[in-house]
């Protein structure tokens, strides 16, 4: 059987110390639930406080860089995927995430939820910015489910995981 993987895309280098507890966080109980974690990769912000939290609880961690090496690849990333693809690389973190949370809010972030919800993926949006959530809101409001802690967030995972096991056993 498949294993679910959960992707976080958040803020790098303009990531708040918010944001960086919540993502290592998440980090943990992704790994803690037996799901896989997807990040952007780079050693920088959300990515790099997700993928720690991971792997300090035994998770497995993937990470999708936008370079062609992995010179800036975060040290506790599994698995690097090079695409050389920047900014076009977000594309293939939202498709290939079951789940999107995104935990905190940049221009960077702002457009994988765009993309996500472009392909009818649940998204988690787990940020104090309320114009995001709004925003993002009125876009699908189908789609995009609101946490305020990363034990929501990971309580919305397992609510989608649910109801996506059932629709297609249907």
């Amino acid at each position: 059987m498949r294993k679910t993987i959960v992707g976080v895309m958040g803020a790098g280098n303009l990531a708040t110390p918010t944001d960086l507890d919540n993502a290592y966080k998440l980090g943990q109980l992704i790994a803690q639930n037996g799901w896989i974690l997807l990040t952007g990769g780079r050693k920088a912000g959300v990515m790099e406080a997700t993928s720690k939290g991971a792997k300090i609880a035994g998770g497995l961690t993937v990470g999708i860089l936008p370079g062609n090496n992995t010179d800036n690849l975060a040290d506790d990333v599994d698995i690097a995927i090079v695409t050389d693809l920047g900014n076009a690389r977000n594309n293939i973190n939202v498709l290939s995430s079951d789940v999107v949370i995104a935990c905190g809010m940049g221009t960077g972030t702002a457009s994988e939820v765009a993309l996500a919800l472009k392909n009818q993926k649940k998204v988690i949006l787990l940020t104090e910015n309320q114009e995001s959530k709004q925003f993002f809101s009125s876009l699908s409001p189908e789609n995009i489910l609101i946490a305020n802690t990363p034990e929501q967030a990971i309580a919305l995972v397992k609510q989608i995981i649910l109801q996506h096991s059932l629709t297609t056993n249907q």
